[in-house]
């Protein structure tokens, strides 16, 4: 029964229109981009969703070069991949990135200077898309979103960036902050927040009100750990996998990674499946020194109310989990 549950969960929906994703990610220091990826691949394979494009956050010199291999690997080579040429972007170096060079994993883009401009491709795939279409999924800075919120009119679009948003985008779903107790701290200073304070400021603050916007704390991933065992067993179908490949370099064998990512993901996907639980309408406030504060209106209803959080019960961290694993470990289609 549970099998059946998930299928029908997860299957697509003759009567749902499919949502259209843009992923963009810091696909760099942590192996939970890898996942995440994989998991947009497989959720548009079963038609729950169709997938538009990759952008990349962050700068390393291999990640578009990566994200093809990743993407061919699953079967859309030609996958638009936009990368940041932001020069206060952060630089990051990479476990993983170098499996872009082995043979094992061919692709047609072998370098960033080949890739398109993220923000460029952002602004075209927007403009192409049906209004109200588009879920973007942001898992790492905010320089992307940033530098898309302040972005002016092109030959895509005469929109400037906030009213492209407005206009096409049906909500954002991001990976960032903490908005409960989590790495033993009620204070916890979230990754993805401090590496870029004044990107994601300018998400939080300039975004528009119209659009709304998903927050997957810290602590969302903190409580689901991908199963090693699950690295172990469930990639062997082919002699070289890229995300058992990812996963050892960056996590080794003996480490259940947090599935911070993936939670955004499934959320954009999935935003009426009651897979997570959200909490009241509010906004998200970013302090100067990145800390995420998520201030609820006030008693008089004044107050902004685009943002909600993602919260998790026990029962729902286990369905979750095992979402998150079947869509991870499902082979690409031939």
């Amino acid at each position: 029964m549970k099998s059946i549950v998930l299928l029908l969960l997860l299957g697509a929906s003759a009567f749902a229109e499919k949502p259209r994703i843009v992923f963009d990610t810091d696909i760099t220091g942590d192996v939970d981009d890898v996942l995440a990826l994989t998991m947009c691949h497989t959720l548009a394979d079963r038609g729950a969703c169709e997938f538009l494009g990759v952008t990349i956050s962050k700068d390393n010199p291999l990640t578009a070069s990566f994200v093809d291999a990743q993407n061919t690997f699953y079967g859309r080579p030609d996958l638009p991949i936009g990368v940041t040429r932001d020069p206060t972007a952060q630089k990051r170096a990479s476990s993983y990135l170098k499996l872009a060079d082995s043979p094992d994993y061919p692709h047609d883009l072998k370098s960033n200077d080949d890739a398109r401009e993220a923000v460029d491709l952002l602004r075209e795939l927007l403009a192409k898309q049906p209004d109200g279409s588009v879920s973007i999924i942001s898992v790492g800075i905010a320089s992307n979103m940033a530098n898309l919120i302040k972005s002016k009119a092109d030959k895509h679009s005469p929109l400037d960036g906030t009213a492209l948003i407005r206009q096409k985008v049906k909500m954002l779903s991001i990976m960032a902050g903490a908005f409960a107790f989590c790495n033993h701290t009620n204070y916890h200073l979230e990754a993805n927040v401090i590496n870029g304070i004044g990107f994601m400021q300018t998400v939080a603050n300039e975004w528009p009100e119209e659009v709304p916007v998903c927050w997957s704390g810290y602590e969302i991933g903190e409580a689901l750990p991908f199963p090693r065992a699950s690295i172990a067993q469930d990639f062997g179908y082919v002699p070289h996998h890229i995300v058992r490949e990812a996963y050892l370099l960056h996590s080794g064998p003996a480490h259940d990674r947090p599935c911070w990512d993936e939670s955004s993901v499934l959320q954009a996907v999935f935003p009426e499946r009651g897979l997570f639980g959200l909490s009241v309408p509010g906004r998200v406030r970013v302090g100067a020194d990145g800390f995420t504060r998520f201030m609820p209106p006030g008693k008089d209803g004044k107050g902004g109310k685009r943002d909600r959080f993602l919260t998790l019960t026990s029962a729902q961290q286990a369905r979750v989990l095992e979402a998150i694993v079947q869509t991870t470990v499902q082979p690409p289609k031939k």
